[in-house]
């Protein structure tokens, strides 16, 4: 009603119905995109968790490295992933493995600044108790830390999976027919005057962050309230 009323050309903003129909007319080819972007996307964000969490446990045993990486970490999440994608893309060349990549550098920031929180979060009376007890500093970080860190390390996921969504798909951007996923559809679509495809790429890629971002937020529910008894703010015993 309002693009008619203000009688916008649909070839600025298309109607919601010519979206729909242009979403099923390359359901297909839509599908298929996002089963590749969400593949470079999962491979990037394991990645980042793995990388994420082995860096966030050495900053919590190590002040030296802490005091000497950990603001750089910090800082490191500033850079627009716009800038490194094509430095990416050209030191390892047009594929899965670039896309993947450029996914796992923009979302290994998140993990690690989240979880190094959450393992420097520490119980004093517990920690005390662990103390009395003589436990290593390996024990230390398997029974206390790392168990009290969970909500911390969900919660960077939640964001990071997000992050290897957008990753994933500027990098497609500079990857093209190599790796034909969202972001090669919405780049494509972006040349073409048929607006209404565009829309029906754009909306398809933001349902694929919302359902990441779900996903990551029911596993993690489920797993802090079975192994925890806790919810994901890591506050309210359940």
């Amino acid at each position: 009603g309002f693009i008619r009323l203000r009688q916008i050309p649909p070839i600025v903003v298309p109607s919601p119905w010519s979206v729909v129909r242009a979403a099923a007319g390359q359901a297909e080819s839509i599908q298929a995109a996002a089963l590749r972007t969400a593949a470079a996307a999962g491979t990037g964000l394991c990645g980042a968790v793995v990388i994420g969490l082995l860096t966030a446990c050495v900053f919590s045993q190590s002040r030296l490295a802490r005091a000497a990486l950990y603001p750089y970490a910090i800082l490191l999440q500033t850079i627009p992933i716009i800038a490194v994608a094509p430095i990416v893309v050209v030191t390892c060349g047009r594929g899965f493995h670039s896309v993947a990549l450029i996914a796992m550098l923009i979302s290994t920031f998140p993990v690690i600044t989240s979880t190094t929180t959450g393992l420097l979060q520490v119980d004093a009376g517990l920690s005390e108790l662990f103390a009395l007890y003589g436990a290593t500093r390996l024990q230390r970080l398997w029974k206390l830390q790392l168990p009290g860190s969970l909500p911390y390390l969900i919660s960077g996921i939640r964001i990071a999976g997000g992050a290897a969504i957008v990753g994933a798909i500027v990098g497609e951007f500079f990857v093209g027919s190599h790796q034909p996923g969202l972001g090669t559809l919405i780049q494509l679509k972006s040349a073409g005057t048929r607006t209404d495809q565009l829309y029906a790429v754009v909306i398809a890629a933001t349902l694929l962050g919302v359902s990441v971002f779900s996903v990551v937020t029911l596993v993690g529910e489920f797993v802090l309230r079975r192994w925890l008894g806790m919810s994901l703010s890591g506050l309210v015993r359940v």
